[in-house]
């Protein structure tokens, strides 16, 4: 069957995912819905039952309440003839008020609990006018007397009346609760068998994508890798096969045709490789030419250099006395720019040796490397008066070349001592600390000054070769201390900047790889990273 066939069995890997993705949007869907419309429900009657029927119950017994306190209140009024046993009486009626309005407010939609209430105020009102207020108008305060007959049968009907209403009421409330909690346990019932239900068909069509994948994508898959395995260790004549579902045959295809153009380029590529080899070989032997270039030119132009200046000081010392102050001036300049020029040569030889000429490997105790830039520039450090704060644990041993790492701390401490502050001496402050970058670990060493400092816009200008921020007449050099700093750096594996955020002078930072055997302070390996 051809890889392009339409139809169902050329329908892609992704066409499976999304036949089955579209079922399940669809029960979710469906789902949702439902389960929506059937949460709304629930929270309706809950809200019903919660904020109506309930409340409207208790506004019943309230009422029902008011309304026995009225009838108390009239009796006793009758025995004792005693305006005091009407006080309950009028508080009775305004609690009866209040009830029924929270009442018709709880109920507005149920007109068939609002009939028992109109019953009820019907029977309430009949009972005040026939029989309440016509005996408390016979009696006199003070003067207990019989009361008619017929009005106390009256008042016995009407009470009688009442307590059946009562009893029809808070039947009729008891009905619309158990009506509520009902249908809510219909509802929840109905929505956690729909939840049920999705959750099956959940499970369903995840067994299905699982098969679909086994069968559509697994297994082609493992043929293919099994394939390309077996050619990546050699067998680059074995064919690939093309299995399962459309998309996958196409892989097969570019894989095949891959395999086919890596034998076409097998052989030109190794020819190629001979080639490079060559190339190689004469690349190593060029630049150990131009490492021996280098040296016999810096010596070539050193010689002239020290004659120019070997004789400019003859003729100083010979005709000195014939010359004004200008000659002897043009000859200072000349011996001047012959010395520079030396100790350029020099730094060029250098920066250009670094990594490349004589390098060695050793471990090397960071200790040692800065006692000895130390005692290089002992004269300018006492002249200076600079101070020197050491890491109380120590410095780190590390894999490295002990002469240019010396040379690191010799060029960062020369230029804080060199750049100071006019009239304060040099506080130079060192720390160490090993930090994660990674999976891998770094000794993170640190170089503080109090000195005049650098601006964030020169940090990284100061790392290349040449480049000066300050003229010749201002401070002596030839910028070439920290680009040589950054390359040792870098030939070590580490990384050397500047910390733009320290304002109080020049703060450099660099690092330098941890390895196996690497000795220091247990301070310094404990400290927070």
């Amino acid at each position: 069957m051809s890889p392009d066939q339409r139809g169902v069995r050329a329908l892609t890997v992704q066409g499976w995912q999304y036949v089955v993705l579209a079922v399940m949007g669809l029960v979710v869907l469906v789902g949702g819905i439902a389960v929506s419309v059937l949460l709304h429900r629930t929270d309706q009657l809950s809200g019903q039952l919660i904020n109506n029927i309930q409340p409207a119950r208790v506004a019943a017994y309230q009422l029902q309440a008011a309304l026995r306190d009225q009838e108390t209140a009239v009796r006793g009024y009758l025995i004792a003839a005693d305006q005091q046993f009407l006080l309950p009486y009028d508080e009775g009626r305004v609690v009866e008020q209040e009830a029924a309005a929270n009442i018709r407010q709880l109920e507005q939609n149920r007109p068939d609990l609002l009939d028992d209430l109109d019953a009820i105020e019907q029977a309430s009102g009949a009972w005040r006018v026939e029989y309440a207020e016509p005996v408390i108008a016979d009696v006199r305060p003070g003067t207990p007397g019989p009361v008619d007959p017929a009005l106390t049968e009256i008042g016995k009907n009407y009470s009688n009346t009442l307590r059946t209403l009562f009893d029809t009421q808070n039947e009729h409330l008891a009905q619309a609760r158990n009506d509520g909690v009902a249908e809510l346990e219909r509802s929840r019932t109905l929505r956690n068998a729909i939840l049920l239900a999705m959750a099956v068909t959940f499970g369903l069509t995840i067994v299905l994508l699982a098969v679909v994948l086994r069968r559509a994508l697994v297994r082609p898959l493992d043929a293919l890798a099994a394939a390309c395995r077996r050619i990546a260790e050699g067998n680059f004549g074995e064919r690939i096969v093309p299995h399962g579902p459309r998309d996958i045959r196409l892989i097969s295809l570019d894989v095949e045709h891959m395999r086919q153009r890596i034998v076409s380029e097998l052989e030109g590529s190794r020819a190629a490789t001979d080639a490079l080899d060559v190339h190689a070989e004469e690349l190593r032997r060029s630049n150990a030419e131009l490492e021996q270039f280098a040296y016999v030119a810096s010596h070539d132009l050193q010689e002239p250099l020290r004659k120019v200046a070997s004789f400019c000081q003859l003729l100083e010392k010979r005709y000195g006395d014939q010359l004004d102050e200008r000659g002897k001036e043009y000859i200072g300049f000349a011996v001047d720019g012959a010395k520079r020029m030396q100790v350029l040569i020099n730094d060029l030889l250098t920066f250009s040796r670094v990594g490349r000429l004589n390098a060695t490997e050793s471990d090397v105790d960071l200790d040692a490397a800065l006692d000895a830039a130390l005692g290089n520039l002992s004269a300018s450090v006492e002249e200076s008066g600079a101070i020197v704060d050491r890491p109380t644990g120590g410095l780190p041993t590390v894999k490295g070349d002990p002469t240019l790492l010396t040379m690191v701390w010799q060029n960062l401490i020369g230029n804080a001592v060199k750049f100071r502050r006019e009239d304060t001496a040099p506080h130079i402050a060192i720390e160490c600390e090993q930090i994660a970058d990674g999976e891998s670990q770094n000794w993170s060493i640190t170089v503080t000054d109090n000195g005049i400092g650098i601006a964030p816009e020169f940090a990284d200008k100061v790392f290349v070769i040449f480049q000066r921020l300050h003229g010749r007449d201002a401070y002596t050099g030839t910028g070439i201390g920290l680009a040589l700093c950054k390359k040792i750096v870098e030939h070590h594996g580490g990384t050397i900047w500047i910390d733009t955020e320290f304002s109080e002078g020049t703060r450099f930072r660099f690092t330098l790889p941890v390895t196996a055997d690497d000795t220091a302070d247990k301070s310094l390996e404990e400290s927070p990273t």
